[in-house]
């Protein structure tokens, strides 16, 4: 059974992965308290004395605003940290995962992004996360960059547990309706992840492409989200939808909108339109992620019913 490594473990999608992979591999886990991004030292210590043949870092600095007030910390875990990893696994010829996001864009494109196109991040947030996937690739010719976007589960609340509870506590709730992408949910990242981890892994390298239904040697990034696309207020729309489908006790049952200027709790630029074209994901493995309707319906019905 091949070895995998996960740093953090403790977080919505480490958590899911963990949950998922036990399995199928000699599965290690790293959560904050274990392992911590900002210590170079520690990671090479703790790493380079473990044997594994993948890793996935599903770990960084994900507050938006604080990365705009705490830069240092921003570019050290999430630009520093991911090409420490990569360095540690192309020692280890292991292969390497790192998650990044949708806010590398500028969004100001109205259709799907695609791996082709310039990352022209906005933020603090995007340009620390950007300059990750920079130092990773540069750092290991085998590393893998998957790009993400509104990623919930049932490991960690998101926007759309916050969306449900407030309903549950009021019947006015509002959501912004003009910033756009895709709701990722973490149980179906899991999955599609799988044969992602598994090319590449031992001597073979990727040959064993095959096995897991690639085709293509050649890629280095990824985005993976689930299908379709939304604003927030469309978003949490859909999750009082499924919450009144489910007999869910709730006061609202409409979304009222909002603006992302009025925002002014907001100190980082978001970007308004980020959705990920998962195309090419499609075309590599066979695989197109299920709508994120599909998605939302069941984390609703396997985790907030009950």
């Amino acid at each position: 059974m091949k070895r995998l490594v996960i740093i953090g473990a403790g977080g919505r999608l480490g958590a899911a992965l963990v949950r998922e992979y036990a399995s199928q591999f000699d599965l290690v886990g790293f959560n904050h308290a274990q392992l911590d991004l900002g210590k170079p030292e520690q990671l090479r210590a703790t790493l380079g004395a473990l044997e594994f043949d993948a890793l996935i870092n599903t770990a960084a600095q994900t507050n938006v605003d604080r990365c705009e007030t705490h830069r240092e910390e921003a570019f050290a875990l999430n630009g520093e940290a991911p090409g420490v990893l990569a360095e540690i696994c192309a020692e280890k010829k292991a292969r390497f995962v790192h998650i990044s996001t949708d806010y590398v864009f500028d969004g100001e494109k109205r259709e799907p992004y695609t791996e082709e196109e310039e990352a022209r991040p906005i933020s603090v947030y995007g340009e620390s996360k950007r300059e990750g996937e920079r130092r990773a690739l540069a750092a290991n010719e085998r590393a893998l960059i998957v790009r993400v976007s509104w990623v919930f589960g049932p490991d960690r609340p998101s926007f759309v547990d916050w969306a449900i509870g407030q309903a549950r506590e009021t019947e006015e709730v509002k959501g912004i309706a003009d910033k756009w992408a895709t709701p990722t949910y973490a149980l179906d990242l899991a999955q599609l992840l799988k044969p992602l981890v598994v090319a590449g892994i031992g001597d073979a390298g990727w040959e064993k492409n095959a096995e897991a239904g690639i085709t293509d040697p050649g890629y280095r990034i990824l985005h993976l989200a689930n299908s379709g696309e939304c604003s927030w207020q469309e978003y949490a729309q859909w999750a009082l939808d499924c919450c009144h489908a489910e007999g869910i006790p709730i006061k609202a049952r409409t979304i009222g909108a909002s603006s992302l200027a009025e925002m002014k709790s907001f100190i980082a630029k978001r970007p308004v339109y980020s959705v990920l074209s998962s195309a090419k994901y499609a075309a590599l493995t066979g695989v197109t992620p299920r709508p994120w309707q599909e998605a939302v319906a069941d984390f609703v019905r396997e985790h907030v019913k009950r």
